[in-house]
């Protein structure tokens, strides 16, 4: 039965630092000396004492974590809340922006209908991998090497409590609004001299109104930043809202009614049973702007007047409002 001992131990000990197997060598077997010996002074047998013992010390690659304070677990619960939320900004904002760049540069190089889809959902496959894969790794390494761990770590206080105010404008909604409003403005200019040899849009209306955009975009980006700094979406906010939205939305249309929003020599759309894609595009387009430019008009004069009459929050689900002022 020293046998089974020897290779019990040792098996723990392939898994310990070899500076550390001496010490844990001889706390092993005089921990189990003492457990045989005691179950031999209750009326076992040595043999069937010693395999008690072994069994109740249990599998001993997991003894031999816990005596190297090695951790079983890929993510421990001090960074899981982290990772978790980390993971779920990045696969909601970053993962959705980058595979749409990558269905516009899709578009204009080949648009063909089946490579878009395609493309689009490869991106999403392989992107979000990736993505989950590099902020896990990350994670797993900080968790074996302690590395930067205290400054991850915090401990949870009363003022961590988020403040449930319906109508505030959060930080992230900034951020949101302002990127959106420069990558619009980067479209617009990067399709005239990128991608393709001939611009998607059409070129005459720099002239005029592919300016007079980028300069709504530029407002749109200043206002995000204005309300955030308000606090909330006030009734003057929602009327600058709308009028931002008319703005931009009313020439876009009628840019696209009247077939002067695209390039007349851009050939790079398809023909689907003797229709050019490109008008179905430009409704799909139009109903976008239209139905987008009312809900966020709407919407923000809903929540001017919640937050003007201070009215509690709604919880889905719980059938009542939650007044968190």
């Amino acid at each position: 039965m020293t046998n089974l001992v020897d290779r019990y131990v040792l098996t723990a000990l392939r898994r310990i630092p070899e500076q550390q197997r001496a010490d844990i060598d001889r706390e092993l077997r005089a921990s189990i000396d003492d457990a045989v010996e005691a179950r031999i002074d209750a009326g076992e047998t040595p043999e069937a004492a010693v395999e008690s013992a072994l069994t109740e010390l249990g599998d001993p690659e997991r003894l031999a974590d816990r005596y190297a304070d090695r951790p079983n677990f890929l993510i421990g619960p001090d960074l899981y809340p982290i990772w978790r939320r980390l993971l779920k900004i990045l696969l909601a904002t970053v993962l959705p922006l980058v595979v749409a760049i990558g269905v516009v540069v899709q578009l204009f190089d080949d648009p063909d209908i089946g490579k878009v889809i395609g493309g689009a959902v490869a991106g999403v496959l392989t992107i979000g991998a990736h993505m989950c894969f590099w902020v896990t790794l990350v994670f797993a390494i900080i968790e074996r090497t302690g590395v930067s761990r205290e400054h991850l770590k915090a401990n949870w206080k009363l003022s961590d409590l988020p403040k449930y105010e319906t109508n505030r404008a959060g930080l992230a909604e900034m951020i949101s609004g302002v990127v959106w409003s420069v990558l619009l403005i980067a479209a617009l200019v990067l399709q005239q001299f990128t991608f393709t040899d001939v611009p998607l849009l059409d070129p005459a209306n720099w002239a005029f109104w592919w300016p007079v955009l980028i300069a709504l975009f530029t407002l749109r980006a200043f206002y995000h930043v204005w309300v955030y700094r308000l606090g909330a979406v006030t009734r003057a906010a929602a009327v600058v809202n709308a009028v931002l939205t008319v703005a931009y939305t009313v020439p876009m249309v009628w840019l696209l009614a009247t077939d002067r929003f695209f390039n007349p020599e851009f050939h790079g759309f398809l023909d689907v049973n003797g229709g050019d894609v490109k008008d179905w595009i430009s409704m799909a387009a139009i109903a976008v702007l239209v139905l987008g430019g009312l809900w966020d008009v709407v919407e923000k004069f809903v929540k001017a007047e919640r937050a003007r009459r201070g009215l509690p929050t709604r919880v889905p689900g719980t059938g009542g409002s939650y007044d968190f002022s």
